[in-house]
């Protein structure tokens, strides 16, 4: 089986790839550093000839403005076409917990249009609906400091390890389509604000996070539940003392 990994060389394509070659299949890490830009479309049709799966774990470089929703937009359509081209039997995406409810935030809004260019394509899919990994705790406060206060909603947030997601993505790589979409997520919830202040405490870096109820979550104003899975949602096993013992940020020098 021939699988290629859109993204092969990042936190999550990186380590579904590891785990795929471990398991002895034909594996192709697709980024730009390999010459497979998804967003020209540059090497896509070579590095999906006889592809069996392809695997998208691509994100947007930025995530400000509408530069997201046009990324997801350019590269869904690229993608698409290309596996269309190459006759690929299954599509695997990874998305974000939330999207369909968060269409005033670009990033969101692109992922949900390219959850849709999925479903209509006539791939089969798999697409993979992921809560925020721990390790996108740093990223969240980068985007909500100002100054050495980081001003957050108390929306509720059950993250989950970016490795227990490459995990799932490698098994869904190698398995039957599904033709829906699949939500994964971490066993502890809590509020977005006490989660980053916990870790902030844990990192000892010297911010001050500050409750708002009106801070906004990359341009979305979140409901209580708006970052939350759904009953049916996967379960991981790693809560955030486990994942953050294991962490290089644990040994952090602020």
């Amino acid at each position: 089986m021939k699988i290629v990994v859109i993204g092969g060389n990042g936190l999550v394509g990186g380590n579904v790839v590891r785990r795929l070659r471990a398991d002895g299949h034909m594996v192709v890490a697709a980024s730009r550093s390999t010459g497979v830009d998804i967003i020209t479309g540059e090497g896509l049709a070579r590095a999906l000839v006889n592809a069996d799966v392809v695997v998208d774990a691509s994100n947007s470089p930025s995530l400000q403005g509408e530069a997201p929703f046009d990324f997801f937009c350019t590269a869904g359509t690229h993608l698409v076409e290309a596996e269309l081209d190459a006759g690929v039997a299954h599509h695997v995406a990874l998305s974000v917990v939330g999207t369909e409810r968060l269409a005033d935030c670009p990033y969101f809004r692109g992922k949900a249009e390219q959850d849709r260019m999925i479903r209509a394509s006539g791939v089969p899919f798999t697409i993979v609906h992921a809560t925020q990994f721990f390790e996108f705790l740093l990223g969240i406060i980068n985007a909500c400091m100002l100054g050495q206060t980081v001003r957050l909603s108390p929306a509720y947030i059950q993250p989950v390890a970016s490795d227990e997601v490459a995990a799932a993505m490698a098994r869904f790589a190698v398995s039957v389509a599904t033709n829906r979409t699949i939500e994964i997520a971490g066993p502890e919830r809590e509020r977005l604000s006490g989660i980053v202040q916990r870790f902030l405490t844990r990192i000892e870096a010297p911010y001050e996070v500050i409750t708002d109820v009106d801070a906004p979550y990359f341009g979305a104003m979140l409901d209580e539940d708006s970052l939350l899975p759904t009953d049916t949602a996967s379960i991981g096993a790693t809560g955030f003392g486990t994942w953050f013992a294991q962490s290089e940020l644990r040994g952090a020098d602020w």
